[in-house]
């Protein structure tokens, strides 16, 4: 870093740097607020849920994030083995995007809404096509 951008990084006198109440020793409160767009808490959402399918064969987790009170409310949709214990997947997939979305982004999530779109047969006559629902 050149020595003129260092002196300007480092001095922070009467007038310079960003303006009053912005230093360290204002309180984060006092300086601003940070807003994390919805956007970034869905795709938080996205990668949760499929590690928690990583087994799962089908087509990546849809996800829709909303908000209300502070609070986000995340639905995502997904396509199950079939036969398999679809209410265990689906707990799996509901703690780890609740987890991942108050960890990483620090936005209380109220209710994850997991919904089982696809079920995909995976052995059997059958399994050369989906089961709709």
């Amino acid at each position: 870093m050149p020595a003129a951008a260092q002196q300007q990084l480092t001095h922070r006198g009467k007038g310079h740097g960003w303006g009053s109440g912005t230093g360290r020793t204002t309180p984060p409160a006092q300086r601003g607020a940070l807003r994390i767009a919805d956007r970034v808490l869905a795709r938080i959402a996205w990668l949760a849920a499929r590690e928690a399918l990583a087994t799962a064969a089908g087509d990546p987790p849809r996800v829709k994030v909303t908000r209300s009170q502070g609070t986000a409310l995340v639905r995502v949709g997904v396509d199950l083995p079939f036969p398999s214990d679809l209410a265990a997947l689906a707990a799996t997939v509901q703690a780890a995007v609740a987890d991942q979305v108050s960890a990483l982004a620090g936005v209380p999530v109220r209710e994850v809404t997991v919904v089982v779109e696809r079920l995909l047969p995976i052995a059997g006559p059958t399994a050369d096509r989906a089961v709709e629902g």
